[in-house]
């Protein structure tokens, strides 16, 4: 059992997603939240974070920051998703270990996982097999973070661990029309095809992908609970434990958004991994368990798409 009370937790990327949710989870419990804006601190620039560390000395840190995207902002631009993520995760993990912080939580993603792995995933799977190519330079730099939080456990004991989160959605999504990911983009794609009363949605792909989704906010939790009560070297899956077909996800949230029109799938486009599913009893056998039930969750984000609008 890991105490935050009275911490100072330093949230990276306090601002995106999954930070933002990790800090309104952090104002459930009585410790000091540190957070920087980029405009103050690039992560990707060495000695600004080693300057920043020494000055703030947080005990705790989250590492939620990150370059992301769907697969069109991976394809082309996988320089950004290389680059950007290694020097974000060699900067804050390195010097979280310089200035004496007591534990560390890296969050990757699913998307580490080999593209026909087996179903659901395990964390065993790791470096299995190929990695699916349409975000192989995000995953490739998300996975030498794992590996840098296990190497510095391995050589000087730090408790720094690492959780695998699933698909996620929630508020404070990136709604952008090509960089966004699935959720986000067709909350967006339905709403606007609902002001102009288009006929038809076009979805990429087959819409026979099958995927898993969790709420941002579970996902906030989940990580909290981790940190109080999990320090092993073994990565940790993160997920509701049910996954659904990408077309059959399309017809929910054109119901949720009311959108009258027909949905058309475009077969040219790439599918991506054929099914991912993760494997969550790692987490559950510590207690773990998501409570936020997909259509509810998503009437909810879609609120908070509307309230991007103005």
């Amino acid at each position: 059992m890991f105490d935050l009370k009275h911490r100072r937790v330093f949230v990276a990327g306090h601002r995106g997603m999954v930070g933002s949710a990790i800090v309104r989870r952090l104002g459930t419990v009585d410790c000091q939240v540190l957070t920087v804006p980029r405009s103050s601190l690039d992560l990707t620039r060495q000695s600004d974070v080693e300057d920043w560390f020494q000055a703030n000395k947080p005990d705790v840190v989250v590492l939620a920051a990150a370059k992301v995207g769907g697969i069109h902002a991976n394809n082309v631009r996988p320089v950004d998703f290389l680059a950007d993520n290694l020097s974000m995760e060699l900067n804050v993990v390195r010097s979280s270990f310089e200035h004496g912080c007591k534990k560390l939580l890296f969050l990757g993603s699913t998307c580490i996982y080999p593209k026909f792995a087996k179903q659901p995933i395990a964390e065993s799977e790791l470096l299995t097999g190929p990695l699916e190519p349409t975000n192989e330079w995000y995953a490739i730099a998300k996975i030498a973070g794992i590996k840098l939080c296990q190497a510095f456990r391995k050589q000087y004991g730090s408790h720094f661990i690492s959780a695998m989160p699933t698909n996620l959605y929630g508020p404070g999504d990136n709604y952008h029309p090509e960089d966004s990911h699935v959720v986000a983009a067709l909350i967006r794609r339905f709403h606007e095809a609902k002001l102009s009363n288009a006929e038809e949605v076009v979805v990429w792909g087959t819409g026979m992908p099958r995927r898993e989704f969790l709420h941002v906010d579970d996902l906030a939790d989940a990580c909290i609970f981790l940190l109080e009560n999990y320090s092993e070297g073994e990565i940790v899956n993160i997920g509701w434990g049910s996954d659904i077909a990408i077309g059959e996800f399309a017809e929910l949230i054109a119901d949720i958004v009311n959108f009258q029109g027909r949905i058309v799938f475009d077969h040219s486009r790439p599918d991506g991994t054929p099914r991912k599913l993760v494997d969550t009893s790692r987490l559950n056998s510590l207690g773990w368990h998501p409570n936020i039930k997909l259509r509810k969750g998503l009437e909810l984000t879609y609120q908070d798409f509307l309230g991007t609008l103005g």
